[in-house]
């Protein structure tokens, strides 16, 4: 629900016509709800869903190789992943340098034929009027989620990676430079050969109550990398977006000065009150709205309350603020429909 024009007003405050909202249905869906219902729901929401072309049922979801639960996933980097659900992303089981043993003859893929979980073509990218993007108004595109701290958990594991920055292991920062070097590669590719006008770096930082690395840690390791990537990007006029899971807030003011032109955090793990008392007005808000809590077992009512209560102390006239849900398996359909419906409504609230 957005077009380009809309879409770059609510990232520079620029008075849009309306709030930008998306509404996506995680491939796993389809195989978890009567696919007839989700269908119709779908097709009910124009506003949200104005590109939908109705598919043909039964549908059978083709899941890429990273989000299939019948084959374990070896990633480019040689980390072997597991789901134990089709559509959704699962975890590592095999670190590819669990032991530093390993490092001496370890390489970095090569971002001229591949992205973090695959291949890529950038000629055919470039040729294309959409490169691997998650809006269809502009052209976008994403470096992978997790390319980054999360990068360095599946390659080394949590628990190595903290001790490795802890002990100030030395081959970390040979690796950090690996990782970098890959990462500015395979960005100046996206903005260069396939020409993005919005980048995307999606990195989970946070856990339900604060983070997963702490500030002096994030500062000292990670920080410098993320500078250097948005930096890049910025320089080449595209819009730079971070995505983030979990309680960020410690980590926030940070970010901010990595040069972060658009956010997407989640709502109530960070608070409504500290949204609109720190965030609101200083970076453009890509608002993630809940999947634990009220738009799993809430009433249809107090979801339309929630998405009301965030449009109007979250938002402004002026911009700076979207609103993203994710569907997945387990919420109830009839609040999926109020997600929508009141997604719609208040899309015009200061219209």
């Amino acid at each position: 629900m957005m077009d380009r024009e809309t879409l770059l007003k609510a990232v520079r405050f620029q008075t849009p016509d309306y709030i930008p909202m998306t509404f996506h249905v995680n491939q796993a869906c389809w195989e978890h709800y009567d696919q007839a219902a989700l269908q119709d729901l779908i097709m009910e929401h124009n506003q949200l869903f104005p590109d939908y072309v109705p598919r043909k049922l039964p549908y059978t979801p083709d899941y890429p190789p990273y989000a299939d639960a019948t084959i374990p996933f070896t990633d480019p980097w040689g980390s072997v992943w597991k789901t134990s659900m089709s559509g959704i992303i699962g975890a590592v089981v095999e670190h590819a340098l669990d032991s530093w043993d390993k490092f001496d003859e370890f390489k970095a893929p090569d971002p001229e034929i591949t992205t973090h979980w695959g291949p890529i073509d950038w000629e055919m990218e470039a040729s294309g009027s959409n490169p691997i993007g998650f809006f269809s108004c502009l052209r976008s595109g994403e470096i992978g989620h997790g390319h980054t701290f999360l990068k360095l958990i599946d390659l080394r594991g949590y628990s190595n990676l903290l001790l490795d920055m802890v002990d100030e292991e030395p081959r970390l920062s040979r690796l950090i430079e690996l990782v970098d070097e890959y990462n500015l590669a395979l960005a100046h590719n996206f903005l260069h050969r396939a020409k993005v006008e919005w980048l995307g770096f999606a990195e989970d930082l946070g856990m339900q109550q604060g983070p997963m690395i702490s500030p002096d840690l994030f500062r000292k390791f990670i920080k410098p990398s993320y500078i250097k990537l948005m930096k890049l990007t910025k320089k080449a006029g595209a819009v730079v977006h971070m995505h983030s899971d979990g309680d960020i807030r410690t980590l926030f003011d940070d970010i901010l000065d990595c040069g972060v032109e658009v956010l997407n955090i989640q709502d109530l793990v960070n608070g409504l009150d500290w949204l609109e008392r720190e965030v609101k007005g200083k970076v453009c808000l890509d608002l993630d709205v809940d999947r634990q809590g009220i738009t799993y077992s809430g009433s249809p009512r107090q979801i339309d309350e929630l998405i009301r209560q965030e449009v109007s102390r979250l938002g402004d006239r002026r911009g700076g603020l979207m609103l993203i849900y994710g569907l997945y398996p387990g919420v109830p359909l009839e609040n999926a429909r109020a997600l929508m419906d009141a997604m719609e409504r208040y899309s015009t609230y200061f219209s």
